[in-house]
């Protein structure tokens, strides 16, 4: 915005001050604030007016205005008492020359300026107030520090410029790039796209920009596709429509744009930029974009940008509509931005009355929604004005009145910086304003649409914002359903991915030399499970827990063990109580004809032990069958244990018994004196305590325990019997095992003694049967898992069990009840040559 270029004074209020009006094509403004002592409220004002040849954008007019504006409200009003507000305005043209020459003439009071002199004929400078790009702004701030004078930008954004260290006399009503290029990631998280290009401008400030824009992107898992530099040189030449071939023909659909204002201009007059239609831009730089277009171009709906959060002034709008164009400088863009006041298309808020004649047809600016950069400014020369009635409330008290008035100007600049850094106040609208530590305003960003209508005209929607100091959670939002998008994508929103989505129950596996985003889905392994989209990693479910079938939950493992309900346990409950019932019916078979000579034959009293141990062996093979607990766990092995013990000695001791029947029949034979049933018993009783001992030093060593086994059978936690000790179950299986093999072997050997009752033979086979059975039942012990395990161990009891039952009692239960002719004395003697 330009000022007065003639020095204009005045001592009465019959001049206004919104009187000094100029024109600007870039907006870029040097406001210098010179506050002065009087006993009312009159302004003393000076300003430049240059007139400008190009580029006539009147949304700048509206900063302009606004800076007026609230001078003139803060003069009027009791904000500070007896002091007067003065203002100096200048273009710099964007030309970093005369924005120096610009600063330089601000200190020394002069149209040719001299370093180091002062002319104060205008008032004591406190501040400077500017609408300059980064780079000038930088420049000035590089002057201004030198002599302390506070300096406030409602414009520049660059993020160098929060370096208190750097540049401590530097405020901004407008927020840091860096928290712009924060919401930027927001915004690309939220929509989920990962697959981005960056289109930066060949700027200074632009690289350290894009790099904190890649940092930010590429630490929440996102990939930058290209980086493409673009200069005015190559947006003015061919190669310009060759680099945005490059853009259309890469597979991202989302474009960040890094541009400086100068290269936005210049590329949205370059037809390739529109023709780009098929892509999503977000634009990283607070601009006032153009309202209307040429219809015919092929317009680009995607476009979304940060600007900074603005909001109309009130007060502001009835001052605009009610400006006076006589008191205007006579300048031809001043009186078409004035005409345009007039067109029914303004907003009622700033349109003013004038004939219809008067209106234009075409107003590419009159629709806009908020007037320019004006909140900022106007926030810019509250937040000074607010400083100042600290610095006076602190110096000089409550007083209208103070002594040494010059002592007081002369050390303004000194002091106004401490009260500018502290300051906080309420504006017109209700809002909190202050400054952050680093000098930035506690402002954010809105993000707007920009809609390309039919008729020519464009549409800028806000549908989003971006509030760094907001809480964690409420600092973003947008509203998705207020975005038009472009009917060319297939998807709503679109998509912008390097590589589609892993569904829950799969992870990412990056192909090797590509970037991170660029990946392949692959099922998580056994045992594991991934529940979010795009998981890098698959993790293992508790112990308790397994996979589902699709991978993507943890789910309780079944409980199983061998329960009497189950076919199997069924089975297997069913063949215990039938060989019970059997060996209980030959129990009574041989009581009841316990009088005849097959019972009595071989010790009647070991044939009633075997019998009695066998059914408490069929009996004992149920407590391996339900729910595993400490007590059956405990009896399982030890109980089997020792009436297998007692069982396997009694045809030991029967086996011994008809050895030496047959020897003590011989003449002379010392074995008569140990014919007799204590014997057996007394063998019966040792052997069978030796088992007893080791059951129960596994018992108070190393007892049996119930176990949760997770990890037997995929999918089920399997409730069984830990033996404790591994060493001490093989131990009681090789005591039974050798006991098998004695008797085996003396039978074996006794086989072919003459008797019709020998049950040597019997006893033999029945041997041969037990020990086959325990010999293969220990591999397929060993090969099986869960509750077939217990089965195999349940199976070998019984087999075992009834091969004994079968092969020593069945034949004689057959000559009992079939061969009754056989089964008397005549018929054993007969057989035996009268030895028995």
């Amino acid at each position: 915005m330009s000022g007065m270029q003639e020095k204009d004074e005045y001592t009465g209020p019959s001049r206004p001050v919104h009187s000094l009006l100029g024109h600007s094509a870039r907006g870029t403004v040097l406001c210098a604030l010179c506050p002065s002592v009087s006993t009312g409220t009159q302004a003393k004002e000076e300003g430049t007016k240059r007139l400008l040849e190009e580029n006539f954008i009147p949304l700048n007019y509206y900063s302009f205005l606004a800076f007026i504006h609230a001078v003139e409200e803060i003069n009027n009003s009791n904000l500070l008492p007896n002091l007067t507000l003065g203002f100096l305005l200048d273009e710099s043209y964007t030309n970093p020359t005369l924005a120096f020459v610009t600063g330089m003439k601000i200190f020394s009071g002069m149209e040719i300026w001299i370093p180091n002199y002062t002319c104060e004929t205008s008032g004591t400078l406190a501040a400077i107030i500017e609408g300059l790009p980064s780079e000038e702004s930088i420049q000035i701030a590089n002057i201004f520090k030198i002599y302390h004078y506070p300096q406030i930008s409602f414009t520049s954004q660059n993020l160098l410029m929060s370096d208190t260290a750097k540049f401590p006399y530097f405020y901004r009503t407008v927020p840091s790039e860096h928290h712009l290029f924060t919401g930027i990631v927001k915004l690309l998280k939220h929509f989920d796209w990962s697959w981005v290009g960056i289109v930066a401008c060949y700027e200074d400030k632009i690289f350290r920009s894009v790099q904190i824009l890649r940092e930010g992107i590429e630490k929440n898992g996102g990939c930058i596709e290209f980086l493409e530099i673009i200069n005015n040189e190559i947006i003015r030449s061919t190669d310009f429509y060759k680099t945005f071939q490059r853009i259309n023909a890469s597979s991202t659909n989302v474009i960040i744009f890094c541009c400086s204002r100068d290269y936005v201009a210049n590329l949205f007059q370059n037809d390739d930029y529109v023709q780009m239609s098929n892509k999503v831009w977000i634009s990283t730089y607070e601009q006032d974009f153009t309202l209307s277009y040429i219809l015919g171009l092929n317009v680009n709906n995607n476009s979304l940008a940060f600007t900074v959060a603005k909001k109309n002034i009130p007060s502001f709008s009835k001052f605009v509509r009610e400006v006076n164009y006589t008191l205007l400088p006579s300048d031809l863009h001043i009186w078409l931005w004035w005409m345009l006041l007039c067109n029914s298309e303004c907003p009622k808020s700033i349109r003013r009355s004038c004939d219809t004649n008067e209106a234009l047809t075409f107003v590419p600016f009159c629709n806009t929604k908020y007037l320019g950069s004006s909140y900022s400014v106007y926030n810019a020369v509250y937040a000074l004005a607010y400083a100042l009635h600290d610095l006076v409330t602190a110096s000089f008290g409550n007083g209208t009145m103070w002594s040494r008035e010059r002592r007081f100007l002369d050390s303004l600049r000194w002091k106004l910086h401490h009260y500018l850094k502290n300051v906080h106040f309420k504006n017109s609208l209700g809002e909190e304003i202050f400054f952050d530590e680093n000098g930035d305003i506690t402002t954010g960003y809105d993000i707007i649409n920009i809609v390309y209508l039919p008729n020519g005209t464009q549409k800028n929607e806000v549908v989003g914002s971006y509030s760094p100091y907001a809480p964690t959670g409420q600092d973003f939002n947008i509203e998705e359903k207020a975005i038009m998008w472009k009917s060319d994508f297939t998807e709503i929103p679109p998509q912008s991915r390097c590589s589609s989505s892993c569904h829950p129950g799969y992870r990412k596996l990056t192909r090797e030399g590509e970037q991170v985003c660029c990946y392949d889905c692959i099922p998580c392994a056994e045992g594991e499970v991934s529940n979010q989209t795009d998981a890098d990693t698959c993790w293992k479910c508790p112990e308790d827990q397994w996979p589902n079938h699709k991978r993507d939950a943890c789910i309780p493992k079944v409980i199983t063990f061998l329960s009497y309900e189950e076919p199997l346990g069924i089975v297997l409950t069913s063949m215990s109580i039938f060989f019970f019932l059997t060996t209980a019916a030959i129990l009574g078979i041989f009581f009841n004809y316990r009088d005849t000579p097959i019972v009595r034959a071989n010790n009647q009293d070991l044939s009633y032990i075997l019998i009695i141990s066998l059914l408490f062996c069929f009996l004992c093979s149920l407590v391996f069958i339900g729910r595993p607990n400490k007590v059956t766990c405990i009896l399982r092995q030890t109980v089997f244990g020792i009436i297998f013990s007692i069982a396997v000695s009694s045809i030991l001791a029967k086996t011994i018994t008809v050895v030496m029947v047959f020897h003590a029949t011989k003449p002379g034979s010392k074995l008569q004196k140990w014919m007799g049933s204590r014997v057996s018993v007394s063998i019966v009783l040792s052997f069978s305590l030796i088992q007893t001992v080791l059951c129960l030093a596994w018992l108070f060593t190393a007892p049996p325990f119930a176990y949760l086994n997770m990890r037997s059978e995929i999918g089920t936690i399997l409730i069984e019997c830990n033996e404790g000790s591994v060493i001490a179950f093989y131990c009681v299986l090789g005591y039974l095992g050798f006991l098998a093999v004695i008797s085996f072997i003396i039978a074996f050997l006794a086989r072919n003694l003459p008797d019709s009752f020998n049950e040597a033979k019997y006893i033999t086979f029945s041997m041969l049967v037990f020990c086959s059975v325990w010999i293969s039942f220990i591999p397929t012990y060993l090969s099986t898992k869960g509750k077939y395990m217990v089965a195999v161990e349940i199976f070998a009891i019984l087999a075992s069990s009834a091969g004994l039952l079968g092969c020593i009692f069945f034949p004689k239960c057959y000559i009992i009840l079939l061969k009754p002719e056989r089964n008397s004395k005549k018929y054993l003697t007969k057989n035996t040559g009268g030895n028995i």
